[in-house]
């Protein structure tokens, strides 16, 4: 699914879901449970990218927070998008660093980035790929690329609020996941092509070779 049809989903949850956490801080456990089920899907699919086989333990730990410290949240749905994704992500590096492993970075040619895309738009290379083949392939990226990705077309944020879950400028956001996007959609056209470029088997971003 590309990016621009996933954000628009994850705009149109967000007012169901705002109004879901709501009533959850009043104590309303069904509407906890709504919540949940909104916002799961793509903090799993994140926390793949980051953390791979680990991903459904970490979010565990992760909801364990969430429901914990519920009544300090303020904001609206989009806003507990990204602040689920932030807590998701600081459990996904204690994961890391438990581990021993530093996240480390694909060794891509740069020229690549300089190459014309397969496909006439970065939506239309992802809309093509299955969740586990868009997982596999964004697990090759540079990790800065792969979580702006990530963030934006797995969980929905918008710029702004992808920055606020790195700690980043929303320029250097942006400039990651369209970087990042080039480099999908042209690995795409090699798969298709038969070349061989992500024979190599799944990783998480934390994983070394």
């Amino acid at each position: 699914m590309g990016q621009g049809a996933r954000s628009r989903r994850a705009q149109a949850d967000d007012g169901e879901l705002g109004a879901a956490v709501a009533r959850a801080q009043q104590g309303d456990e069904a509407a906890f449970a709504v919540a949940y089920r909104i916002v799961q899907p793509g903090l799993l699919g994140y926390l793949r990218g980051l953390v791979g086989e680990d991903a459904e333990d970490v979010a565990s730990d992760a909801w364990l927070e969430i429901a914990r410290d519920l009544d300090r949240f303020q904001g609206d749905g989009a806003g507990f998008r990204g602040w689920t994704a932030t807590i998701a992500r600081h459990r996904a590096l204690d994961h890391l660093r438990r581990r021993r492993v530093r996240p480390r970075q694909a060794a891509l040619d740069p020229d690549v980035l300089d190459l014309p895309a397969p496909h006439s738009t970065h939506d239309q290379a992802l809309e093509s790929l299955s969740t586990e083949q868009a997982l596999r392939l964004v697990r090759t990226l540079p990790q800065d690329q792969a979580e702006a990705v990530l963030l934006r077309v797995v969980v929905g944020l918008d710029g702004p609020a992808a920055a606020r879950v790195l700690g980043k400028r929303p320029g250097a956001v942006r400039t990651a996941a369209h970087r990042g996007l080039k480099r999908l959609a042209r690995r795409l056209g090699a798969e298709d092509a038969g070349g061989g470029v992500t024979d190599e088997p799944p990783r998480a971003l934390g994983e070394s070779k």
